[in-house]
């Protein structure tokens, strides 16, 4: 049941985020007279400190979120696994300059990191996007290089190696169908984070700018009414909550599909 509805938050959430501009919303529009009006039939999730409708600036904010983390997932793991993979192939001291790299950015925190790359770069989606990414490619270049050092001395990979086959073909062709379960479930899990992480850097005033709609920045406003108005931060609040626990319940879900000895298990307790 619980998986169920997970599912179906991320799927609303993804038809809104690629439907969204063919929706008639008008999140800019501003109507006085409902200034911080609760919701009723006319506004169904109410209005802000301006009078503009929250439940259009809601989905045109899970846009922004779902785009934000996709795109910083994508050339996160992109990055991370190539050169991860590239370091722990060829080994030497080029592995040894990415460890010591990535020992550097892991010891800073990452959303700390992030914030002070944001401030530095200036506000903004293309800056927030760049920070993210310069902050969340270690993990997956961590995870590829031990995973490629696990399984670079396998029977196949050495066979190909001994046939001549170029070191570029036997990664994509050998070592990265070996290693890419675990990159998706750890990919599944950076979705979450990365839009824990847009909300905050928007909340703080480092991502998306006003006019435009974004979960942090509608908390960051509501937080002033919350007395006489809780809806304007209960609404991007709960919808944020809701996607990071079903990403998380997917990705958890993902992680015991994909494991081969839990399933066993399972299989053993059946019997």
């Amino acid at each position: 049941m619980v998986r169920r509805l997970a599912i179906l938050v991320l799927l609303a959430w993804t038809l809104v985020a690629l439907g969204g501009r063919w929706l008639p919303l008008h999140p800019d529009r501003m109507a006085l007279p409902h200034i911080l009006e609760a919701p009723d039939s006319a506004h169904w999730m109410g209005a802000d400190d301006l009078g503009r409708p929250v439940l259009d600036r809601l989905l045109v904010g899970a846009g922004v979120s779902f785009r934000v983390s996709v795109l910083v997932v994508s050339l996160s793991l992109w990055f991370g696994v190539l050169i991860g993979s590239l370091a722990a192939w060829y080994g030497g001291r080029a592995e040894r300059l990415l460890v010591l790299v990535m020992d550097v950015f892991m010891a800073f925190p990452g959303i700390l990191l992030a914030i002070a790359l944001a401030g530095l770069l200036g506000p903004g989606i293309d800056n927030l996007v760049f920070a993210l990414t310069l902050v969340g490619w270690v993990g997956y270049a961590r995870l590829a290089r031990a995973q490629v050092l696990s399984v670079r001395q396998r029977e196949h990979v050495q066979a190909a190696q001994a046939l001549g086959t170029p070191s570029w073909r036997i990664i994509w062709r050998h070592l990265l169908p070996l290693i890419s379960a675990p990159l998706v479930v750890e990919a599944t899990f950076g979705v979450a984070a990365v839009v824990i992480a847009e909300s905050g850097l928007s909340f703080l005033g480092l991502g998306v700018q006003p006019p435009d709609a974004s979960w942090g920045s509608m908390i960051r406003d509501g937080v002033r009414y919350m007395l006489v108005a809780p809806h304007l931060v209960l609404a991007p609040g709960i919808a944020l909550m809701l996607v990071v626990l079903s990403v998380n319940l997917l990705g958890d879900q993902l992680r015991d599909w994909l494991d081969v000895r839990s399933g066993l298990r399972e299989q053993g307790r059946e019997r």
